[in-house]
């Protein structure tokens, strides 16, 4: 049913919530994950150098897919096939053209659950997402727990996944 399951990640302690249950679905439906982080194009203005700009771009682009690889090593773990991918774009356009682009059947993304004048004001990726999709979207409502323990990028088996998975198992 979910054989390609799409979660967007803006690098965010937060976005990273939505992890233990991609995972969990991605193992219930034997299906892959694709971890996407979408890169806001940097202004092109005359003032900066187009040298400058193109170094930052590559050193942004390098140390954000050193960031997804990170997390995918960490769901491998669990026996779910992983990949990274980046994409330029404002955030729910990206999103929604990579979905269409790569055939994605479910796309698991958190909500910080902003209301009235924060929502308005900050407005919502992934209420965008929804509404401009015909792939099922669920939305993660962010608890502010860490999914991750300081000490993942050093490889260490322990870390706050493991946690979160145990725990989705056992109440659901």
């Amino acid at each position: 049913m979910y054989k390609h399951i799409l979660v967007p990640l803006d690098g965010s302690t937060l976005g990273e919530e939505a992890l233990p249950d991609a995972v969990l679905l991605a193992e219930s439906f034997q299906g892959e994950l694709t971890l996407l982080k979408v890169l806001v194009p940097l202004p092109d203005d005359k003032i900066h150098s187009r040298i400058g700009l193109n170094e930052a771009i590559e050193t942004t682009t390098f140390l954000i897919l050193g960031y997804l690889e990170d997390v995918a090593v960490c769901i491998r773990k669990h026996g779910v096939p992983v990949q990274v991918a980046t994409v330029e774009g404002r955030p729910h356009e990206g999103i929604v053209q990579y979905v269409e682009a790569n055939n994605v059947d479910l796309i698991v993304m958190c909500t910080r659950g902003y209301s009235g004048l924060k929502r308005w004001l900050f407005g919502s990726v992934a209420d965008r997402v929804a509404g401009n999709t015909s792939v099922p979207v669920l939305l993660v409502r962010t608890k502010g727990e860490k999914i991750f323990n300081d000490s993942v990028l050093g490889g260490s088996d322990k870390n706050c996944l493991e946690l979160s998975l145990i725990r989705k198992r056992r109440f659901n």
